[in-house]
């Protein structure tokens, strides 16, 4: 089905989100857990108050049933590995891991085995800036212009006034997944950051978009106001003093550890060890972080405890609540009476069915990661999940699961093929031409070599097409490299695999007289290149 191009990227908002508030979602009748149970402790806050009802008990019943959860969604998806981890009231309860972290080495999966942490990134790196807050670098309403030199966007006015919480909120108006398309091509950070001027914005502080880079941009300019690299600022200030040994912001540290989970995804119906593994340094702030449950645990903690770190303050509370509190609508209620989801400073923030404050976020990299927290505050309780498959649903099928047993006694719908669904629908491949066979009789092209030259385009730098042999090549960024198939007259096609780009994805690249309009590079308008 033709769509648009990140879309299993756009999946970790979704589900997120659902996850969040259950938007939509039909309960059944759940009046038996109005009454409290006795044995329950009252929260304090009215503002906290709620009618599900966590006990020790059903959290311990929740974790009971983990590993027949984890094993559902592993036979039915064929995850090869996962790992989970649960926190209530300050203690560690659970840290176990599943299956295995390389098919080809059959190596298992533990509670110190190392992930990619895909977008559950933004959460920690949220968790930093609130840290560099405290310090005095930056405060949440600093502008990214002031301490990143020469940032803008195409509205000066919006490019100079645009803060942190504005890009970690995804308000700043760039559409979504602005800069991905570029890091896709081989393009640094700074040059993405450089170039976001030239992306079109929607209303800035009314308009939410998922995104990557705009996290980055404001993780870039705190980095660069505590005089670091944001690699080093977060080990400083998060990870040292948490004992998060085995986590980084950096790629090279993962690719060094011995136990580590290796990105599968699904190629010709078989799951594979990906070809290519994720790389996501350049936008390290919101997809670069790596760790393990042993490692996630102990952040869990410190946040549940609403900032202390082995009853000590680590983080102000001034500075991490509003990145765990609703700043923005970032899912608008689907029909009348359902409810919105939310999104803080980097944070998903939603309501149980029950009345419990909930903040989580997933990640996903098609290239074979998935992942997923959930914290009840109110309750202190607090589930990560790791997965080394390509996105799809499980993580929070497994989180959804536990979460309902231990509210309220008993699963209350089956999430997993919910969530499965939810990421299948957001992975067909990329393309009008999905599934079409090339023309048996197509018009002739013109000589191959009249397509030949160099075409400019501002956002993306120049498109070459060059004639090698008898077929036209197609090499845009530095790295972006394509063959050019005749389709039909002046219409060739190209085949993009990437992140971006599941299996079976199919571009079109159309010549017109001085003109080339790549499909896969147009979704927002900005794919006209001219000779």
């Amino acid at each position: 089905m033709p769509g648009n191009k990140l879309r299993v990227v756009s999946a970790v908002g979704i589900a997120a989100l659902v996850l969040a508030g259950a938007s939509g979602c039909t309960f059944a009748d759940v009046s038996a857990e109005a009454t409290p149970s006795p044995t329950a402790s009252v929260n304090p806050d009215p503002g906290a108050d709620a009618l599900a009802t966590v006990t020790r008990a059903r959290v311990d019943a929740a974790i009971d049933d983990l590993a027949t959860s984890v094993e559902a969604g592993m036979d039915a998806s064929g995850t090869p590995g996962i790992a989970v981890g649960v926190v209530y009231e300050g203690e560690v309860l659970y840290a176990e891991g599943f299956g295995v972290r390389d098919l080809d080495s059959g190596d298992p999966v533990d509670a110190d085995t190392v992930f990619p942490l895909a977008s559950v990134s933004k959460s920690i790196g949220a968790s930093v800036v609130a840290r560099a807050i405290d310090e005095g670098y930056v405060s949440w309403d600093t502008p990214v212009a002031e301490h990143l030199d020469g940032f803008t966007l195409s509205d000066p006015y919006v490019g100079s006034h645009v803060t942190i919480a504005d890009m970690y909120a995804h308000r700043s108006g760039l559409f979504k997944h602005a800069g991905d398309e570029l890091e896709e091509i081989g393009f640094d950070r700074a040059a993405i950051l450089e170039r976001l001027r030239l992306a079109p914005l929607a209303p800035w502080r009314s308009t939410y978009a998922y995104g990557n880079f705009d996290i980055t941009a404001a993780g870039e300019a705190v980095a660069r106001a505590a005089g670091e690299d944001w690699a080093a600022l977060s080990e400083r200030l998060l990870y040292e003093p948490l004992g998060m040994t085995s986590t980084s912001s950096r790629y090279a540290d993962l690719e060094s550890r011995e136990n580590r989970a290796l990105g599968h995804m699904p190629l010709d119906g078989e799951w594979v060890v990906t070809p290519d593994q994720r790389q996501p340094d350049q936008q390290s702030p919101a997809g670069g972080v790596s760790s393990s449950i042993a490692d996630l645990l102990p952040w869990l903690s410190m946040l549940l405890a609403g900032g202390e770190h082995d009853g000590e303050p680590f983080v102000d509370s001034t500075s991490l609540v509003p990145a765990m509190s609703p700043q923005i609508v970032g899912s608008p209620p689907t029909s009348f009476g359902s409810r919105a989801g939310y999104y803080g400073f980097g944070f998903n923030v939603g309501t149980t069915a029950g009345g419990l404050v909930d903040v989580n976020h997933s990640g996903a990299f098609l290239l074979g990661t998935g992942t997923v927290f959930k914290l009840l505050p109110g309750a202190g309780l607090g589930i990560v999940v790791l997965s080394n498959a390509s996105a799809n649903g499980v993580p929070e099928g497994i989180a959804a699961r536990f979460l309902d047993i231990a509210q309220y006694g008993a699963e209350r719908r089956d999430w997993l093929p919910l969530f499965m669904q939810v990421f299948e629908g957001e992975s067909n491949p990329f393309g009008e031409l999905v599934g079409e066979t090339a023309p048996s009789a197509p018009e002739p092209s013109q000589a191959l070599e009249t397509y030949a030259g160099e075409y400019a385009n501002d956002y993306f730098g120049p498109a070459t097409v060059a004639l090698v042999g008898d077929e036209l090549e197609l090499a845009l960024g530095p790295t972006g490299r394509w063959t050019l198939e005749h389709w039909s007259g002046d219409e060739f096609v190209f085949r993009p695999f990437s992140e971006n780009a599941p299996p079976g994805s199919v571009s079109k690249a159309t010549f017109d007289g001085g003109t080339l309009v790549l499909e896969y590079f147009d979704q927002h308008g900005l794919g006209t290149f001219t000779r």
